[in-house]
């Protein structure tokens, strides 16, 4: 049956040959029973597994030699024609291996094999949980198996379902990379690249985690953690990859330790205005004087120098002073 006489328009283009030749003849659709367990001399194990966000179901059939290996393999899905593909797929990934290693197919593998090129993906987006839900029964057919709950597979916090991203994992790449957006998350690791319901509220399934909260969290974490490493001696930091709190933070302690103490014993302060990142790579600092620095003359010659030369020291040498 050819693609448009199913569903017209660019979303059956969305799909691969390969996903659509299975919705219509999958090669693993059947039953497996006892008596062919007994023939073959193996353990019959049939796991059941449904997604509660779609209503879709599948029943896995194993044959189960007596070296934990998988010799035969069949399925029935309960849903549509992606779910058909995507477990007719899955079989086919579990056939000749061992238990323990079929464990370790995960849905982004039963998606990968469903594509015609590497670089395009089998299907769209919003239906990657049914590649999902052939990864679940897996683990459920496994846990029978191996005398294991399906969840002992499972020892990360998976944020994005549909990609089998973990939540250290997001948080390890925004720290390592230094990531300021969603959209970096999901170049380094596939999260939210498909159904999206991972990346905020709002989306077909609910989820514990999401990704906008979770690089709030890290960058406010990064953040205390290098304003912390500013006030702490010792603590080497390149001034210009500050953020700006950080910077005020820098500056403030080296005024604190260096140039207040200097100025009040003449019945004098300061306080730090703004500071700008200029295009020629200075970085200027607007101050104001206060109590009997305003108006001082030297307040715009050795005062302003002195301020000026032990930023420039301690933080960078491009810093410029401006009193307004």
């Amino acid at each position: 049956m050819a693609k448009n006489d199913l569903i017209g328009g660019a979303l059956w283009d969305a799909y691969s040959n390969k996903v659509s030749e299975r919705m219509d003849n999958p090669t693993h659709l059947g039953v497996l029973t006892q008596k062919d367990a007994d023939e073959k001399g193996a353990k019959l194990i049939v796991a059941d597994y449904g997604a509660e966000s779609c209503g879709d179901a599948v029943r896995l059939y194993w044959l189960v030699d007596k070296d934990d290996r998988i010799i035969d393999a069949k399925f029935k899905s309960f849903g549509c024609g992606t779910a058909i593909a995507s477990s007719d797929m899955m079989v086919e990934l579990c056939l000749g291996k061992k238990v323990q290693e079929a464990v370790k197919i995960t849905n982004l593998d039963v998606e990968h094999a469903l594509r015609d090129d590497p670089d395009t993906p089998a299907v769209p987006g919003q239906k990657m949980h049914c590649s999902v839900m052939a990864y679940d029964v897996i683990k459920k057919a496994a846990g029978i198996y191996l005398g294991k709950n399906a969840e002992d597979f499972e020892d990360e916090i998976i944020v994005c379902e549909c990609a089998r991203v973990s939540l250290s994992t997001i948080k390890e790449v925004i720290r390592l990379n230094d990531l300021k957006s969603v959209e970096e998350i999901t170049n380094y690791t596939k999260a939210g690249a498909f159904c999206k319901s991972c990346v905020k509220p709002g989306g077909h399934e609910k989820r514990e985690y999401y990704l906008e909260d979770i690089l709030r969290d890290v960058r406010a974490e990064m953040d205390k953690e290098s304003v912390q490493k500013v006030a702490d001696k010792g603590e080497d930091i390149n001034f210009k990859e500050m953020t700006m709190v950080q910077k005020v933070k820098a500056i403030d302690k080296a005024i604190d330790e260096n140039i207040r103490p200097m100025l009040m014993m003449d019945g004098g302060d300061m306080e730090i205005l703004d500071i700008k990142d200029t295009s020629d790579g200075f970085i200027d600092v607007y101050i104001r004087y206060l109590g009997a620095c305003s108006g001082c003359a030297s307040g715009a010659t050795g005062t302003l120098y002195a301020i000026e030369s032990i930023l420039q020291e301690r933080l960078d040498s491009h810093i410029r002073v401006l009193p307004i």
